[in-house]
């Protein structure tokens, strides 16, 4: 039974972004480690953490809700 953890920066995923993930990723390890078996989607496991942008650093880049916003904002 996997269980698979996403961290993401908090603000990121809306409401069905998330659930288009819980979906795709279910898929993807019903097809590979379920070997196709449709019943072990009731077995995969998937979680979504979300943090503040404080909480994360790459580098010397440390997200700001403002550089969020515009990542997110409508084109």
């Amino acid at each position: 039974m996997p269980f698979i953890n996403i961290q993401t920066i908090e603000g990121l995923l809306d409401k069905d972004s998330k659930a288009e993930l819980f979906k795709r990723i279910t898929d993807l390890f019903v097809e590979i480690e379920g070997k196709g078996n449709p019943a072990f989607r009731e077995h995969v496991w998937i979680r979504i953490d979300e943090y503040p942008p404080e909480q994360w650093q790459l580098g010397s880049l440390r997200p700001t809700k403002e550089m969020i916003e515009l990542m997110t904002s409508e084109k």
